[in-house]
């Protein structure tokens, strides 16, 4: 891969809204879906930065977090994150991956004599769960995925595990008067041909919903007391406090959550899965064509030591590798879960 270097002073003299159209941010987009992606997908470099350039920058004029908060730098990474993840910015219920800001510890300072954090934030590439799958299956670690299933008190449903497999046993009994969600499920076809299931009960999305409460907690200091303690409402929390959860919601849930005992997914450094929101693997600072390689600060630009890295692009194992075209995209749900 040759050089393209730019410095973070030019990065940082940029409009936001002016990266995804500098030219050499135009061509490390290229250069790089080109390396990762056109060989196996066929789709040019040069289509795919027309296309998700457009939706970056429709993002930004709707996004004003985004637009005027967000670093220079995590714009620019989380852009050429794209053509990393060979996912689409693409908006719709089933989005791909989108743009969040977040505010991120950057630096540590002590202030008589307590230690304090500082913060930056930063514009964060995330891949849903539906672009999960489709990232998954084009690096070989699974072959298909169905669509999630939502199983209700009337329906016969039997999960567990044999001889060290996981078995579903599932028979839809139409009507569901009820309404009561008793579970939702997905199958998984891995790389080698076995079987997985990824299951959710209402044990399990209780406690998202009650991370996803302590999450929206508010500190009150006149009455010195936690304020605004409900979950996401699409968890359908009642006035008894029992929860009917919606049924897009909970699929975009089961997906997310069917990786996290999956080995780790390669990402760039401006990118989240909503599955493994920590501890990501990183893609290395070469790829960016930034100093030659140098280290460089995540957020504030700042370049840390010089190293002489390179990257090339994994074994090419997503030959044969199939994928239910339903399940390949994503609805982001919010990513309201604290893990």
């Amino acid at each position: 891969m040759s050089k393209i270097n730019l410095t973070v002073e030019q990065i940082n003299e940029l409009q936001p809204q002016d990266i995804t159209t500098n030219e050499l941010v135009r061509d490390k987009f290229i250069q790089i879906y080109e390396a990762m992606w056109t060989p196996t997908t066929g789709v040019p470099g040069v289509a795919a930065y027309e296309r998700e350039s457009r939706f970056f920058n429709r993002i930004l004029g709707e996004k004003e977090d985004i637009r005027k908060k967000c670093t220079r730098f995590s714009i620019f990474t989380a852009f050429l994150d794209v053509a990393i993840s060979g996912l689409s910015l693409e908006p719709g219920s089933r989005a791909q991956c989108y743009l969040l800001s977040r505010s991120i510890a950057v630096d540590s300072y002590y202030e008589n004599g307590q230690k304090k954090s500082k913060y930056e934030t930063h514009c964060i590439l995330t891949i849903s769960g539906y672009g999960e799958l489709l990232h998954r299956a084009r690096v070989g670690q699974i072959r298909h995925a169905d669509n999630p299933i939502i199983v209700y008190a009337e329906d016969e449903f039997e999960y567990g595990e044999r001889n060290g497999n996981k078995f579903v046993n599932f028979t839809c009994r139409h009507p569901h008067t009820s309404g009561n969600i008793v579970a939702c499920y997905m199958k998984i076809t891995r790389a080698d041909g076995s079987i997985d299931y990824s299951v959710m009960l209402p044990e399990d999305w209780s406690r998202l919903a009650g991370y996803s409460a302590r999450n929206n907690a508010r500190w009150d200091n006149e009455k010195r007391q936690w304020t605004n303690l409900k979950p996401n409402a699409l968890y359908g929390q009642q006035q008894d406090g029992s929860l009917k959860i919606d049924t897009g919601f909970l699929v975009a849930k089961c997906i997310k959550h069917a990786f996290k005992t999956y080995p780790k997914a390669r990402v760039g450094r401006a990118t989240q899965l909503e599955s493994q929101q920590v501890d990501d693997m990183e893609i290395n600072d070469d790829i960016y064509g930034l100093e030659d390689g140098s280290t460089v600060n995540t957020t504030t630009g700042e370049v840390i030591s010089k190293q002489d890295t390179g990257f090339a692009p994994g074994p090419d194992t997503s030959a044969g590798v199939t994928i239910n075209p339903e399940a390949s995209a994503d609805n982001a749900d919010g990513g309201d879960d604290v893990f």
